[in-house]
């Protein structure tokens, strides 16, 4: 994909898991400086599964969803990420899932030989680099636990739990990505998400605004769902 870069990007703050920490501040201070800010409209592919993995990428607005397509059709989301979140970064010389932007998204992108160099001088920045790979096992490997150990409603409750503790929300969730998406995430059809938000609200666990925005009117309730 060829890249235009827009001008340089703002520190951002971080949220949760593969973001901006005090683990990670001397990488992240250093690829703000080498970086170049790139804009995607909504849906619009920033890389592609088997694409060389030549880049690194940074959420800086929007919000952007990692998927792999089955043999049989069927898409699987790997994971959403917010600004602050990291994504990209590849074992192999390719990439193994495809990314997308959900909504109109800025990401900062960063050559990956050149944070592989930086990373050989310094070893802040290899410390970085080894907690951002380490953070984003932890990552899969809890998701596969929700996947493969939970039914319907414990997926989608752990999903809305962390989504309010990722964007440090109170009550009040945002969800800058649609039900197929979520469905495609937890393994469910869209039907099934539908149906299990109306029976959360029913039972005044949570409050159905709009179709992406979810009030959380009892945690208590809802961490107990999911225990």
């Amino acid at each position: 994909m060829r890249f235009d870069p827009l001008s340089p990007a703002p520190t951002t703050t971080s949220q949760r898991g593969w973001t901006d920490t005090a683990a990670t501040s001397p990488l992240t201070a250093q690829l703000e400086l080498m970086g170049a800010r790139m804009k995607f409209a909504r849906n619009a592919e920033i890389f592609g599964e088997g694409e060389s993995a030549d880049y690194l990428y940074k959420v800086v607005s929007g919000a952007v969803r990692t998927s792999k397509l089955l043999s049989d059709g069927r898409r699987q989301i790997g994971a959403f990420l917010l600004p602050g979140d990291f994504f990209g970064m590849e074992a192999g010389d390719d990439h193994r899932f495809s990314a997308e932007a959900i909504s109109e998204t800025v990401v900062l992108v960063i050559k990956r030989s050149v944070v592989e160099s930086l990373a050989a001088r310094d070893s802040q920045v290899a410390r970085a680099l080894w907690t951002m790979a380490a953070r984003d096992l932890e990552r899969a490997q809890e998701h596969m636990l929700v996947l493969g150990r939970k039914n319907a409603q414990e997926r989608l409750v752990t999903f809305l739990l962390d989504m309010a503790a990722r964007a440090s929300a109170q009550d009040k969730v945002d969800l800058p990505m649609s039900r197929q998406d979520i469905a495609d995430y937890l393994g469910l059809t869209i039907e099934t998400v539908s149906r299990t938000l109306t029976q959360l609200e029913s039972s005044a666990a949570i409050e159905l605004p709009t179709s992406r925005c979810i009030m959380l009117r009892n945690r208590r309730a809802l961490r107990h769902l999911c225990a």
